[in-house]
């Protein structure tokens, strides 16, 4: 199955972290500590609105497929395809680009 994210909205699959933490020497089990994520990875993304704001960039002059991007904490539509969880966010939800 193939989406699409209609105008400046962007598919998003959140990246999950391990979950472990240690605080000293106790151990912190994922379930004490779970958090929604906030990072994620572009799947894919909508189309660019025009508007007439000039002075404001295209959002495929923003971000690209693949980027690694962190998000509204609570922002988004949570959707699941294929027994796979993914984030449908506007452009709005869409914080950062995280860069290595």
């Amino acid at each position: 199955m193939n989406i699409r994210p209609v105008d400046e909205r962007v598919l998003i699959k959140p990246v999950e972290d391990d979950g472990e933490r240690m605080v000293g020497s106790i151990y912190i089990p994922d379930t004490a500590s779970k958090e929604r994520p906030q990072i994620g990875e572009v799947i894919a993304i909508g189309d660019d609105v025009v508007n007439s704001n000039e002075t404001r960039k295209a959002l495929s002059e923003l971000i690209k497929v693949g980027d690694k991007v962190v998000y509204a904490k609570y922002g988004g539509t949570e959707i699941k395809l294929e027994d796979e969880e993914y984030l449908i966010v506007s452009r709005n939800d869409i914080h950062a680009v995280v860069t290595d």
